[in-house]
């Protein structure tokens, strides 16, 4: 019988357990905080992709009040002239919700979720793993996933020689405020200030996203809030840009989330015999993208088909890294681009930008239209690589 461990309960790691559960194959959730961190994190954008395997886990009617749509996005330059619009669709959710969401619906359905259980270490035998955790305790399965972000635990345990993550440079500090601005409807507005990027959407009653680019040297703990001082700071970083940016920061008060912004190489491999990285402990994306939780979506819904259909751990997951490598690794590299455009740049680079801005928009809205069309076909039978052999 197969009985796969998961580590990790944010995103990636509830929606693996539903999807192997809709499978016929059991699972438990392994997360090392010691209960829920729903309050822990700002927003994102669940996008058309993402939310497709959603309904196709069953979770359709759950979505109902969980975000806001998110129709396009709207560029302006410091100045608050309009460059261009990107239509994108998906919805603008807390990843606090979207977290608790699935794990709500994985509880309900009847999977384990245990709360700390850190990793420390991972034995593998010819017929499953162990899970060792720092409280002392260990945990049997057929397999293993780690589903454990970034700075994944598995990834540090069983892939000593990958490559780790680097920090960029750039925090990205945001949250939610009320402001007397107008609502924003269904889109998102992005400014290129002169020193910091900057966006924001206003909700009808006031409620305000926003977040900030911010360049800092020394790298600050990886999931940190910095205190409200640090408001002078982003009013000087936007200090010119348009009068709605510096209208939002004086509304901010109290603690400010901050989160410093981790880039990572590909990965020479994803899986070690019945050991398989999945989400961003496998393929992190920048936030330059939206794609993060939606690829990390398909993962599950992709390493569920693969571990259903073929019968050995080993070829499951080196199938489900034939498939993925292709989807995933042209994103993480237009992630990157779209970072690079939003840098500041001098008055000779703000010209440039400006003029090319629409062109580039209009490539990434042709790819974002191609990269939404994931086909969701849950009967279609997975095809491992018989080269590989029996494990």
């Amino acid at each position: 019988m197969k009985h796969v461990l998961i580590i990790g309960a944010g995103i990636a790691g509830p929606a693996l357990a539903l999807a192997l559960q809709r499978a016929g194959i059991d699972s438990i959730v392994c997360e090392a905080s010691d209960g829920p961190r729903d309050e822990a994190g700002a927003f994102l954008n669940v996008a058309p992709n993402g939310l497709s395997v959603l309904r196709a886990l069953g979770l359709g009617p759950r979505l109902d009040g969980l975000g806001f749509q998110n129709d396009r996005l709207v560029f302006h330059n410091e100045t608050g002239r309009l460059l261009a619009e990107m239509p994108v669709g998906g919805i603008t959710v807390k990843r606090g919700a979207l977290s608790r969401m699935l794990r709500d619906a994985a509880v309900n359905a009847g999977i384990r979720v245990e709360f700390g259980k850190s990793l420390s270490a991972v034995t593998t035998y010819r017929d499953g793993v162990v899970a060792h955790f720092t409280d002392g305790t260990t945990a049997d399965g057929s397999s293993l996933v780690g589903a454990d972000g970034i700075h994944s635990r598995t990834r540090y345990s069983c892939f000593a020689s990958a490559p780790t993550p680097a920090y960029t440079g750039i925090i990205n500090l945001g949250g939610i405020v009320h402001t007397a601005l107008p609502s924003t409807g269904t889109a998102m507005h992005m400014i290129f200030g002169r020193r910091s990027f900057f966006g924001y959407a206003v909700r009808p009653g006031g409620e305000t996203y926003w977040f900030s680019n911010l360049g800092e040297k020394h790298e600050p703990a990886r999931a940190a809030v910095v205190d409200s001082d640090y408001r002078d700071r982003l009013l000087s970083a936007h200090a010119g840009d348009p009068p709605e940016v510096m209208q939002i920061l004086r509304a901010v008060s109290g603690d400010i989330g901050a989160w410093p912004d981790y880039d990572i190489p590909s990965l020479p491999e994803w899986h070690r015999g019945a050991v398989c990285l999945l989400g961003d402990a496998a393929h992190a994306l920048g936030p330059h993208a939206g794609q993060g939780a939606s690829l990390a979506l398909e993962d599950a819904f992709v390493m569920a088909k693969c571990l259903r259909d073929i019968p050995e751990a080993r070829r499951a997951f080196a199938t489900f890294e034939r498939i993925r490598r292709g989807r995933v690794e042209p994103v993480a590299r237009q992630s990157r681009r779209t970072g690079r455009q939003k840098a500041p740049s001098g008055w000779l680079g703000r010209k440039i930008r400006d003029a090319i801005l629409p062109l580039f928009l209009e490539r990434s809205a042709r790819a974002a239209t191609a990269l939404y069309r994931f086909p969701l076909d849950w009967d279609a039978r997975v095809v491992g690589d018989q080269s590989l052999g029996s494990s």
